[in-house]
């Protein structure tokens, strides 16, 4: 029997910006206990459609380079699959086969083994500053070398060995677009100032950037920049490339050691699951912004609810005022009769009548551990 998967996102409200790989994402959040929101901040050219793709191709095909570099193993695939659709397949691998072929990594190699190819070599590291290196240091002076890129195709490489003397062709397999929905992103930006979300997932520069650039339209950068110094919101971001936009405004990301959809879902279960939960005499307390855990359960609490279990959290066992519990609740009402019932039904709502105790003409407190 397998281990239940560890459910430390129960209640956070993560916003995912991209539109690759999302429902991949989405899931692993999903099965963490995560609400997943979903805005990308940009979209991407079909690369079977992309003209620009295949004229590239078709140059290498009639003058083919000395050294292909593949950068993803998806963008690999996807440059086979768009030759494929124009007939080109069968010459291109034909034409790879003859060439140097430097892989970035293990999946880019896997991809073009997958193609019935071998890579000559491999970046360990992953990352495009190693093939410059290698590559640099080897002399690339007179050299035709052809390079697959994606997304934005802004790694440093082509412009490196230009640098050095080589002739450089570039294919970027897929090109950021337009955002699938202007409104939705716009949404997203505004619900991350109002303090909607618990987190924001990045895994790519450009659409970090563009991001961004949304809220700035929003006049909303700076509430979303003093929601994140003030710990009330993460930003995470995939690898050190995607965080570049979010530390030029000041704004420290959580990084995975290594640049994967998995890495990055881990850091996050990392992250949440060593902040200190509120230990409570019904058991450990964490208060989202989309919903409430106690003692390993999501709390069944209506929005009011839930801000007032905020409002009691945030005292940390001290008194909240009676008028302060009307204050979080919708309306106007300044009578103390609606605290007492919005009390009541939370007690109803956390299953424990001992968490919530009254303070005769003052008001009421979490009962902790400690005070207990």
């Amino acid at each position: 029997m397998s281990e239940p998967i560890d459910q430390t996102l129960a209640g956070c409200v993560v916003l995912i910006t991209a539109d690759r790989r999302s429902a991949e994402l989405a899931a692993a959040l999903g099965r963490r206990g995560a609400t997943v929101r979903h805005a990308p901040a940009l979209g991407m050219v079909p690369h079977i459609d992309d003209a620009a793709l295949l004229s590239g191709t078709r140059s290498l095909l009639a003058d083919p380079p000395d050294t292909v570099v593949v950068t993803t193993g998806i963008g690999f695939r996807g440059w086979i699959e768009a030759a494929d659709a124009a007939g080109l397949a069968e010459p291109l691998v034909e034409m790879l086969r003859g060439t140097r072929i430097v892989a970035r990594g293990p999946k880019a190699r896997g991809a073009i083994q997958a193609a019935g190819l071998t890579a000559d070599w491999v970046a360990e590291s992953e990352t495009s500053a190693e093939i410059a290196q290698v590559l640099l240091d080897e002399g690339v002076a007179g050299h035709d070398i052809a390079v697959q890129h994606h997304g934005a195709g802004a790694d440093g490489l082509d412009e490196a060995f230009a640098a050095a003397g080589a002739r450089v062709r570039s294919l970027v397999v897929y090109r950021w677009g337009p955002p699938p929905d202007p409104a939705v992103v716009t949404s997203s930006v505004r619900a991350v100032a109002g303090g909607e979300v618990d987190a924001v997932v990045f895994t790519s520069a450009p659409g970090a950037a563009a991001w961004w650039e949304a809220a700035d339209a929003e006049g909303v950068a700076d509430d979303i920049v003093h929601h994140c110094r003030a710990e009330r919101v993460v930003m995470a971001a995939v690898g050190p490339v995607t965080a570049r936009p979010l530390l030029d405004r000041g704004v420290e990301p959580l990084v995975p050691d290594r640049g994967r959809l998995g890495s990055l879902v881990r850091t996050l279960v990392s992250h949440y699951g060593g902040i200190q939960a509120l230990a409570t005499v019904a058991g450990p307390l964490r208060v989202y912004r989309g919903a409430a855990v106690l003692d390993g359960h999501v709390l069944p609490l209506t929005p009011s609810g839930l801000e007032v279990l905020r409002l009691l959290a945030g005292a940390r066992g001290s008194v909240v005022p009676r008028d302060q519990v009307l204050a979080v609740l919708p309306g106007e009402s300044k009578d103390p009769h609606a605290a007492e019932v919005a009390i009541a039904r939370l007690r109803e709502a956390t299953g424990s009548r001992a968490l919530i105790r009254t303070v005769v003409k003052r008001g009421y407190r979490l009962e902790l551990e400690e005070t207990a």
